[in-house]
């Protein structure tokens, strides 16, 4: 499996501390069935960080990672917050993308407004990204008016939930929203979202096992995230992977 969200740089944001968190963590990933991490540390105001120092980060973390024989590769990306891509200079931007594709994830906001945010995505792609939405099942914007969430999946943009969400570790809403979104087939990535080994553990098999999604799960964890690292096109969703429990009003332009 592929995790294109995680935090698991060393120093950098919320994530471990020093770099013998990052190796526990990474070793657990492994132990999921993880082989590929995607190293995605804040980019924000609280978080000021640059493409370099998230690369020099992920240069020294696969060096200790081959030393210790933990077979994992670690590439660098980011999760920026919506209010600090519109800042950013082009070329930084360019080099924050994920694993060095055409790819750029975007935290959605924790607020029950989002304005501007269509406009800033739409823009940003005009200028040549592509575009992931980070874990768009706990932005209360969204849930209190899905409509722009369906107008960027169908101008290209991709989703990527937190699997933690698939099982409830952040509330009844953030569940019902994200299996809402595996029903009417706006959900094209699960990813971990890992910061720590207890409250938010890396993992994402498990949690699609849980809730019923195991047909799902290459396409969600491997055919989707290795098709944003290596520029390939977006393949479709898997026919008839999961029983619906109602009719879907909604066809993803990925079908």
């Amino acid at each position: 499996m592929i995790d294109l969200h995680c935090h698991v740089l060393p120093g950098i944001d919320d994530g471990p501390n020093a770099i013998e968190g990052s190796l526990a963590l990474a070793r657990a990933a492994v132990s999921t069935g993880i082989d590929t991490l995607v190293a995605t540390p804040h980019v924000s105001w609280r978080y000021p960080n640059e493409a370099a120092t998230i690369a020099r980060l992920a240069d020294e973390l696969n060096e200790r990672l081959n030393a210790e024989g933990v077979p994992l590769q670690v590439r660098p990306g980011a999760e920026i917050a919506m209010t600090r891509a519109a800042e950013l200079d082009p070329a930084e931007l360019e080099r924050l993308r994920l694993g060095g594709g055409q790819w750029l994830l975007i935290e959605c906001p924790f607020t029950p407004v989002a304005t501007g945010m269509d406009a800033l995505v739409l823009d940003l792609q005009r200028r040549g990204h592509r575009i992931v939405l980070a874990h768009p099942e706990r932005c209360p914007a969204f849930h209190r008016d899905r409509r722009p969430l369906e107008m960027l999946v169908r101008e290209g943009v991709l989703t990527s939930i937190t699997a933690g969400s698939l099982v409830g570790r952040f509330g009844g809403e953030a569940r019902r929203f994200a299996m809402q979104l595996v029903q009417d087939e706006l959900l094209h990535n699960v990813a971990s979202d890992m910061h720590d080994l207890e409250r938010r553990p890396p993992g994402m098999g498990a949690e699609l096992r849980e809730t019923g999604l195991e047909e799902l799960s290459d396409w969600l964890t491997h055919e989707v995230p290795a098709a944003v690292l290596g520029g390939g096109k977006i393949p479709p969703r898997p026919e008839a992977a999961v029983p619906l429990r109602r009719a879907s009003r909604w066809r993803s332009p990925f079908r």
